[in-house]
């Protein structure tokens, strides 16, 4: 799949080609361009909306380009018409002095929470193992083992946990 600049990306935008975010909900709520429609790439073959796409140009976006160029054939295969994948994603985009929109009142990526909790959980555990018991160690090796899980399987239980919470609950529904 070709690639396209932010700006002739906008152009196109502005003949009525539609733009797809690809990023999870909770990323696309932070911060988006405006207009574009999210559908994570892991809901790909049941979104109607690329279906009842015919005839039109569509636009692919992620944050970076990385998880578009990735995911491209995927991409062509779910839309089949004439689509681009936007050079760069949102972070091009922006580049760009395209605008964006967003909640900065959203809560943080899904990822970033797992980050930021994990990164926490290590601290303490490091520093009770240090000052405490020296068997606080096992929860970094736990936390550790998770990560590494995480990585290998595609699964994140953190992850999963985190979703549930109250902060996250609006990202729930498709929108």
């Amino acid at each position: 799949m070709k690639t396209i600049p932010p700006h002739a990306a906008r152009t196109l935008l502005e003949q009525g080609a539609l733009l797809v975010d690809i990023r999870e909900r909770d990323e696309h709520a932070r911060e988006r361009i405006p207009g574009a429609c999210c559908v994570p790439v892991s809901q790909l073959a049941d979104a109607p909306l690329l279906r009842e796409a015919a005839g039109r140009v569509v636009l692919f976006h992620c944050r970076s380009g990385m998880r578009t160029q990735a995911n491209a054939t995927a991409l062509q295969a779910a839309t089949g018409c004439e689509a681009y994948l936007v050079e760069g994603g949102l972070d091009a985009w922006k580049r760009a002095g395209l605008p964006v929109t967003g909640d900065a009142g959203a809560p943080l990526e899904l990822g970033r929470q797992v980050q930021v909790t994990v990164g926490a959980l290590l601290l303490i555990a490091s520093a009770l193992a240090a000052t405490v018991s020296p068997w606080f160690v096992l929860v970094d090796a736990a936390l550790g083992a998770g990560l590494l899980f995480a990585g290998v399987s595609g699964f994140c239980g953190m992850a999963r946990l985190l979703a549930r919470m109250p902060w996250n609950h609006a990202l729930r529904a498709p929108g």
